[in-house]
């Protein structure tokens, strides 16, 4: 497998669509985390594009709750809470104590729990939507292919939001 300078991942040219899916979800977690690394706590928590609160901290924090609620909740159909408790269902509140490390431990586990979940899942296998989010999409059920195209839109779009947010703190720009 082919990395990147920066040592990401480079998803294969050439695989099947499972495999190719996984790969590039893969490449944008590791995306994220490069975007993270070598910033002190202070800069992680830094809400640098105002009028946005966003942070690279809180990125972090959501995307864990976004691994929890597509795979573990909408397509395992468990029922389980918050990673960071009921008052911050999605992620982006920070918790004075809660440095990186926490943040990116729940992360991972999230991940690893997701992948747990679909190993031996189908793409045409179908999870359930909430009747309102599945009033967005006019479906209740979704494909795990649906799930995982959405899932690598998602880190894509943070991903930008991460970027733009770094260069701010550091002038680091790329990636």
């Amino acid at each position: 497998m082919y990395k990147t300078p920066d040592g990401r991942s480079v998803p294969p040219a050439y695989a099947d669509e499972r495999a190719m899916l996984e790969a590039w979800l893969d490449f944008h977690r590791e995306t994220l985390a490069l975007k993270c690394s070598g910033l002190s706590h202070d800069q992680l928590r830094l809400a640098v594009m105002s009028p946005s609160l966003m942070t690279l901290l809180g990125l972090v924090q959501h995307m864990a709750e976004v691994e929890r609620n597509w795979f573990q909740r909408i397509f395992a159909g468990h029922d389980v809470s918050p990673v960071f408790g009921e008052s911050n269902f999605d992620g982006f509140a920070l918790q004075p104590g809660r440095g990186l490390d926490e943040a990116m431990a729940a992360w991972q586990t999230e991940i690893a729990r997701g992948r747990e979940v679909i190993v031996d899942a189908s793409l045409d296998d179908s999870g359930r939507l909430a009747e309102q989010e599945a009033g967005y999409i006019g479906e209740r059920g979704v494909s795990l292919r649906w799930i995982m195209v959405h899932m690598i839109e998602e880190y894509a779009r943070h991903n930008g939001h991460a970027d733009l947010i770094r260069e701010q703190i550091d002038g680091v720009t790329g990636a």
